[in-house]
């Protein structure tokens, strides 16, 4: 007895053909996004602007000097710079493809300033201040994004950075406080309060190595285990002894480069900083100079992407894991330090507000690699400072709302936008040596 297969019909064949011939880039997602938001400011902005409205952009400290912008002229050509970037993002011409990927990133540029322009159009608006605030608060969403490529590098999955963070947040200024009250100097208070905010990151990073290299516990389970025990020790913590304290403290002092610092625009946004953000920049540089040339570097991508293998070359897998899961930690307690040391002078419960996951999520759109990271923690900080600029010129938006931008953002790239984002092979995986 024979079975005859299922005849497929020409129109079958055509229709899976057609299906299988379209394929989901980055660069078409962009383009289909850029087309919308040109087409709605070129459709929409000629009848909410006046012609001869202009915006003061100012690149001085006291917001003084600058240069007029014609507001309806700028954002009309922004707006059919993105609708030509995105049409020729959508046209099949694969030898072009470097000059659209440039065009679109040119268009990404293009928000920062024609934002500004828009929201304060008719008055003026400081971009160095706005670049100083952007790059600031993206510092502890920064480090965040490298304490998560550390581990997830050699294969461990780390969404305890949040978690990391707080412990990191709290131990360091209960050391500050603590000292402060026996008459210990400031400096040397607070220089002793980073260090306890190093060693709690890396101890709290030490037991998510435990549960998830050595007793091969779900990592994710792990990470979430070590986030809700954080909430309540550091809970318990405010609560006993910060809330009795005199918490009121002072931060980090601020560590100007002389002569760099007086750069325009750039100077003070990067050369006016405090000790936790010239680290960021630090850590970025060496985690790219450790990863891709050193010998530990190689040996933590080879135990990401096949351990196996790596264990038949003579490398302890669970070993460099152990390592890169503490270095993981130890970043994610001074990002925390950042919160009460270089920021605020305090402590409050769930102070870091989800900016672990959203480094997570920063580490993703850069696709596991430092300056890719970089890119995206600085994505996320200027979405945080834009919302703060609305909320100071008096755009009429919900302050709730704009509150939720950094959030939204994470759900847009975890969803796809950037693209298909790949990460070791065997992240996530516990080794079992055979």
């Amino acid at each position: 007895m024979t079975t005859s297969s299922p005849s497929i019909t020409p129109a079958v064949i055509e229709r899976r053909s057609w299906r299988e011939s379209i394929t989901i880039t980055r660069i078409g997602v962009f383009s289909i996004l850029f087309i919308l938001i040109g087409a709605f400011m070129v459709l929409q902005l000629p009848g909410n602007i006046s012609g001869d409205v202009s915006t003061q952009l100012t690149f001085d400290a006291t917001g003084t000097q600058g240069i007029p912008v014609p507001t309806l002229a700028f954002s009309m050509f922004v707006g059919l710079s993105y609708l030509g970037g995105g049409i020729f993002g959508l046209l099949p011409i694969p030898r072009f493809k470097r000059v659209k990927f440039w065009w679109l990133l040119l268009n990404g540029f293009l928000i920062i300033p024609v934002v500004l322009v828009i929201i304060a159009a008719g008055g003026r608006t400081n971009v160095t201040v706005m670049l100083q605030e952007s790059l600031r608060v993206s510092t502890p969403i920064i480090m965040g994004a490298m304490a998560g490529l550390w581990a997830e590098r050699s294969g461990v999955t780390n969404i305890a950075i949040e978690g990391m963070m707080l412990t990191g947040a709290c131990f360091g200024f209960l050391a500050y406080t603590l000292l402060s009250q026996n008459n210990w100097g400031t400096g040397e208070s607070q220089a002793i309060g980073i260090a306890f905010a190093v060693l709690a990151g890396g101890l709290i990073a030490a037991l998510h190595a435990w549960l998830s290299i050595t007793f091969k516990t779900n990592q994710i389970v792990s990470g979430t285990v070590i986030n809700i025990l954080a909430i309540g020790l550091t809970s318990y913590l405010r609560r006993d002894v910060l809330v009795n304290a005199d918490t009121a403290r002072g931060t980090l002092a601020l560590l100007p480069i002389p002569g760099l610092s007086e750069i325009p625009v750039l100077g003070p946004a990067l050369f006016n900083g405090k000790p936790i953000f010239y680290s960021m920049f630090f850590i970025v540089g060496l985690t790219h100079l450790i990863m891709y040339y050193t010998r530990w570097g190689l040996r933590t991508r080879a135990v990401g992407e096949n351990p196996h293998a790596a264990d038949t070359l003579g490398i302890n897998v669970n070993r460099n894991r152990w390592i890169n899961v503490i270095i993981s930690g130890m970043i994610a307690g001074l990002a925390g330090a950042w919160y009460t040391l270089e920021t605020t002078g305090s402590f409050d419960d769930q102070m870091t507000s989800g900016q672990g996951f959203i480094a997570l999520a920063a580490m993703i759109f850069g696709n596991w690699t430092p300056f890719g990271a970089f890119g995206g923690g600085l994505l996320f900080g200027f979405s945080v400072a834009l919302g703060q600029r609305f909320q100071f010129l008096g755009v009429p938006i919900p302050p709730q709302f704009l509150q939720m931008v950094p959030y939204l953002i994470t759900i847009v790239v975890l969803a796809g936008l950037i693209g298909k984002a790949t990460p070791p092979k065997a992240d996530g995986i516990p080794y079992e040596k055979e």
